[in-house]
C-alpha cells in the first residue's frame, strides 16, 4: 500500500541492518528496518509525520507517521558523542512534517573524520504491529521508495499486572543521556523479565518496553526520572533499570581535529594562514554600519524589497561565481548559501511578523550564525564569516548601497579584528602588504582567498594585535604566524630583502616561458594539475610548459547522467585550446571510493578505498570507457592518456587495446598510486608510454593510514622513508625502459620533496596553477649532485620529520 511506504530521507547506498557496525542496530534492538551510507547532506523526512524528539546532539530524531507507526532515524554510529558537531536540525519536537522536508543537516565530510561510520540506520520502531519489507537497493535518491511498512496481528505481550507497585526515582548518570543506543539496551533489560516497567519525566511517561518513548522523555545527563514497575518480576525489572541509568562510565568520544601550530618566537604569536612574509606600516580597518530602516511598511511591501534585494545579490554572486578562480568558488559557495531555504525562508517568516525587511533579514542571519559558532567545531565556526558577508551584502542592497572594498594605502599591512570574504577579494594584491587579523581562522574562505591572490596572511592574534597602534612599522612572518612589533633598522632592511629577493625569483621563474632547467642544466617539465578551463588559463600565465594531470571527474559528478563523448570532447578540447600547443595528460575517470557518481550501479562496499575505484571502474564498464577514449582521440591536439589506480599489467594492455580499437596513437601512461605498482614498476613500463606517481594515495597505502581518517592524517606525510624508498623504486624501473616519470600528486608542490624527488630520478612535476612559478624557481636553484646526494640520505632516515628537517637545512644552505 502506498501509504505504508518509507521513502529514502537520504541519497547514498543501501545496506542491510545486519551490516551495520553496531549490535544495537545491527540486531534489532530498536526494530526492523535498513540504512544508507549518505553522499548529501541532509536528513529528509522518509514520510509524512509528526516530530516526536530531536535529540539533544542533533544526531537522530523520532517520528510518528500519518498512519500510526514510528520511526527513528539515526545519523551514524556514535554520533552522539560528537556533542552536536557538524549537525543542524531543521525542526523541533511536535513540528508535523511532510516527505522529503528537511530535518536534520549535516557536515558529511567533518562526520566522516570523527564518526566511527556514517551509515544512518532507519527504523520502524514497534516490531510487534509492523513488518518491513525492504524496496530498494544499491544507489538511492532522496524520495525513492526504501521500505514497506507491513502491519501485523500481533499480540501484546505485557506483562499482567500483579502485586504491589513498586517505585524509584533517581538521576540519570549516563554520560549522554538516555540516547538511541542505551535506549535500545534499556528495553532488552526490560524484556527479560516479566513485569510492567514505565519511566516518567516531568508530564511524560513511556513504557520501559518502547525505545520511541524512551527517547521522547528526553532525559539528558543529571535529569531525575521515576521509574514505577509492577509483576511478579517487578523487583529485579526495578534494580536492574536502576543499575543501567547509574553507569557513569564515559562513552568512547571521537578524535578531534588538531589545533593549528601557532606561532613560536619573539613577538606576536599567531596562526599561519596565506604563506608569505611582510614589512610594512599597520592600516586598522574599521567596518562602516550599514544602515538599516527598523519601521516596516506592509507586509506585502517589506516582502518584495526583500526578494528583489535577495534576487539582486544572487544575480552578483552568479556573475562573480563564473569568473573562477578561488574567488569565483567563495562566490559560489555564497550563492549556495543565499539558496539555502532555511535562510531565506526565516528572514520572510519575521517579515509576516511584522518586521522590516531589513531586521527581519539580520535576525534570520544572526540565528544561522548561532548555530555555526555553537557547533563547536572552528572550521564550522569559520563559516559564520560567510554569512556575516552576505548579511552586509542583502542590507546594501535593501539601502541601495553598494558594498566598496577597503581603502589600504600602498605597502600597508591590513590589520583588523577579522576580514570578510568579500573584503579580502575586493583587495588590491599589488598595493596591499599583508594581512594580520586579532580572531579570523586559517581555513576561513578569506584566507583561501588570500593564499590565491598571494597575500601573506596570519590570524588569531588576539588582543595584542588590536593594541597596535596604526602607522606603526611591523613585520608579518605568515610561514611562521608571527609579528615583530618593533623590528629595529636592520631586521625590517632584511626582510624587505628577503620580499625582493622572492619576488624576482617568482617574476623571473614567470617570466621563463622556456624549458624548467635545473641549476646545472638538467632538464625538467613543469606541468600544472587542472580541471578547467580558468585553471589552464592560469597555468599558462605562471609559466606551466603543459597540463600533467587533467582531472575528468569535474565532467562526470553532481549530474544525474554520465556525460555523452559530444559533451567531453567539446570540454577537454576548451582546456586544450587554453593550453595552445602544450602537452595534456588527460586521467581517465577516477571515481570510486570517496568520489562516487549517482548514476553509476556501484556496489556498496566494506573499504571502497580498496574495491572499485580508478581504472577498475571504467574497466567494469566497457562503454563508458569507450566513450571516454573516444573523446579525448577526438581533441585536435595530441593528447596522452593516463590511466589511475593501476595494479597489473593487464589492465594496462586492457585501456591501450580500446585505444587502439578506435584507432588513435596517444601515448597511454599509469599512475603509480599503490605498492603494487611501484614494485612492479619495471613490469609496467615493458608497455608504458610514461608513469606518474599520485603521492597522495601511494602514501596512504603504503603507511596504511587512511588519509580521510582524522586519528591517523598527521601521520600521512608523503617524506616517509618508505613512500620515498618506492619512488626510487618506480624511477629505477622506469628507467630500465626508458619510460619517464613524472609526480602530479601534492609531493610535486611540496619545495621539501622537490629536492628528493629529482635526486630520486623524476623528469617532470605537476602541480596546482599557483604553485608553478614558486617550485619552477626553486628548481633553478638545485643541481642534480646535491639532489641525488640528498635522496640517498633521505631514504636512510628514520621519519619524515628527520627527512623534513635534513631538507630545511639543506635548502637554507643554498639560500633557496
Amino acid at each position: 500500500m502506498s501509504d505504508l511506504t518509507i521513502f529514502a530521507p537520504l541519497a547514498g547506498w543501501v545496506m542491510p541492518l545486519a551490516q551495520v557496525p553496531d549490535p544495537v542496530f545491527a540486531e534489532k534492538m530498536l526494530g526492523d528496518g535498513i540504512a544508507i551510507d549518505p553522499v548529501n547532506d541532509a536528513l529528509c523526512a522518509p514520510c509524512d509525520a509528526t516530530v516526536l524528539t530531536v535529540h539533544e546532539a542533533g544526531h537522530a530524531v523520532t517520528l510518528r507517521s500519518t498512519e500510526g507507526f514510528e520511526l527513528i532515524c539515526h545519523i551514524g554510529i556514535d554520533t552522539v558523542s560528537l556533542g552536536g558537531q557538524g549537525l543542524t536540525p531543521q525542526v523541533q519536537a511536535g513540528a508535523k512534517v511532510l516527505a522529503g522536508q528537511p530535518l536534520i543537516r549535516f557536515d558529511l565530510d567533518y562526520l566522516v573524520r570523527h564518526a566511527p561510520a556514517v551509515v544512518t540506520p532507519v527504523i520502524v520502531a514497534d516490531a510487534t504491529r509492523y513488518g518491513v519489507e525492504p524496496i530498494a537497493t544499491g544507489l538511492v535518491a532522496v524520495g525513492d521508495p526504501l521500505l514497506r511498512v507491513v502491519p501485523l496481528a500481533a499480540e501484546a505481550l505485557v506483562a499482567e499486572e500483579s502485586g504491589e507497585t513498586l517505585v524509584e526515582e533517581m538521576t540519570v548518570a549516563l554520560s549522554h543521556g538516555l540516547h538511541a543506543r542505551p535506549a535500545a539496551r534499556l528495553v532488552e533489560a526490560v524484556r527479560r523479565h516479566e513485569a510492567r516497567v514505565t519511566l516518567s519525566h516531568g508530564e511524560r511517561s513511556a513504557s520501559g518496553l518502547s525505545a520511541v518513548g524512551l527517547l521522547g522523555l528526553g532525559l539528558g545527563h543529571g535529569t531525575t526520572v521515576r521509574i514505577e514497575a509492577n509483576g511478579a518480576q517487578a523487583a529485579a525489572a526495578l534494580a536492574e533499570v536502576v543499575a543501567f541509568l547509574s553507569d557513569a562510565t564515559p562513552e568512547e568520544t571521537p578524535v578531534e581535529a588538531p589545533e593549528p601550530a601557532r606561532g613560536e618566537g619573539p613577538g606576536l604569536g599567531g596562526v599561519p594562514a596565506a604563506p608569505g612574509l611582510a614589512v610594512g606600516p599597520i592600516h586598522r580597518l574599521t567596518r562602516a554600519a550599514i544602515p538599516v530602516e527598523t519601521v516596516a511598511a506592509s507586509a506585502e511591501e517589506e516582502r518584495a524589497r526583500l526578494t528583489d534585494a535577495l534576487a539582486r545579490v544572487r544575480e552578483g554572486l552568479v556573475l562573480a561565481a563564473a569568473a573562477g578562480g578561488a574567488r569565483g568558488g567563495v562566490m559560489a559557495a555564497h550563492g549556495a548559501m543565499l539558496a539555502d531555504p532555511t535562510l531565506t525562508e526565516a528572514a520572510l517568516a519575521g517579515v509576516a511578523r511584522g518586521l522590516s525587511a531589513g531586521v527581519a533579514w539580520q535576525e534570520a542571519i544572526a540565528e544561522q550564525v548561532k548555530v555555526l559558532v555553537s557547533s563547536g567545531d572552528r572550521r564550522i565556526a569559520e563559516r559564520a564569516d560567510d554569512l556575516r558577508d552576505l548579511e552586509r551584502h542583502v542590507l546594501a542592497a535593501l539601502a541601495g548601497l553598494p558594498i566598496e572594498g577597503p581603502s589600504v594605502p600602498a605597502g600597508a599591512i591590513l590589520v583588523a579584528e577579522d576580514l570578510l570574504p568579500s573584503q579580502v577579494a575586493a583587495l588590491n594584491a599589488g598595493v596591499v602588504a599583508g594581512i594580520a587579523l586579532v580572531k579570523g581562522g586559517p581555513t576561513s574562505h578569506a584566507a583561501i582567498l588570500a593564499a590565491g591572490m598571494g597575500l601573506p596572511m596570519a590570524v588569531a592574534f588576539g588582543d595584542p594585535l588590536a593594541a597596535l597602534e596604526d602607522g606603526r612599522v611591523i613585520v608579518l612572518d605568515a610561514d611562521r604566524g608571527l609579528i615583530d612589533p618593533e623590528p629595529d633598522a636592520d631586521a625590517q632592511g632584511q626582510a624587505r630583502d628577503t620580499i625582493a629577493r622572492r619576488k624576482a625569483e617568482m617574476e623571473a621563474a614567470r617570466a621563463a616561458q622556456g624549458p624548467c632547467r635545473m641549476a646545472d642544466g638538467t632538464r625538467i617539465e613543469m606541468f600544472a594539475n587542472l580541471g578547467s578551463v580558468a585553471d589552464a588559463e592560469a597555468a599558462v600565465a605562471e609559466g606551466a610548459e603543459g597540463c600533467g594531470l587533467l582531472r575528468t571527474e569535474f565532467l562526470f559528478l553532481e549530474r544525474a547522467t554520465a556525460p555523452t563523448r559530444d559533451e567531453q570532447a567539446r570540454d577537454y578540447q576548451a582546456i586544450a585550446d587554453a593550453l595552445g600547443d602544450r602537452p595534456m595528460i588527460v586521467r581517465l575517470l577516477d571515481v570510486g571510493g570517496d568520489k562516487p557518481a549517482p548514476y553509476m550501479d556501484l556496489p556498496v562496499e566494506e573499504n571502497p578505498a580498496l574495491g572499485l575505484r580508478g581504472i577498475r571502474v571504467s574497466l567494469a564498464d566497457p562503454q563508458l570507457l569507450e566513450d571516454q577514449v573516444g573523446a579525448i582521440l577526438a581533441v585536435r591536439q595530441p593528447c596522452r592518456i593516463m590511466a589511475p589506480m593501476v595494479a597489473s599489467l593487464a589492465e594496462l594492455e586492457a585501456v591501450r587495446a580500446v585505444v587502439e580499437r578506435q584507432g588513435g596513437k596517444a601515448e597511454v601512461g599509469v599512475m603509480i598510486e599503490t605498492p603494487a605498482a611501484a614494485i612492479s614498476a619495471d613490469i609496467l613500463a615493458r608497455k608504458a608510454d610514461f608513469f606518474s606517481i599520485g603521492t597522495n594515495d601511494l602514501t596512504q597505502y603504503t603507511l596504511a593510514m587512511d588519509r580521510g581518517n582524522a586519528a591517523v592524517a598527521a601521520g600521512v606525510d608523503g617524506l616517509h622513508p618508505a613512500v620515498l624508498r618506492l619512488i626510487g623504486t618506480t624511477c629505477e624501473g622506469a628507467a630500465k625502459h626508458d619510460t619517464p616519470v613524472g609526480v602530479c600528486g601534492s609531493l610535486a608542490a611540496d619545495r621539501l620533496a622537490v629536492p628528493i624527488l629529482l635526486g630520486l630520478g623524476v623528469t617532470e612535476l605537476s602541480v596546482p596553477p599557483a604553485r608553478v612559478a614558486a617550485i619552477k624557481a626553486l628548481v633553478g636553484k638545485l643541481d642534480m649532485v646535491r639532489c641525488r646526494a640528498a635522496a640517498l640520505q633521505a631514504t636512510a632516515l628514520p621519519s619524515a620529520a628527520a627527512v623534513r628537517a635534513h631538507i630545511t637545512t639543506m635548502l637554507q644552505e643554498i639560500g633557496a
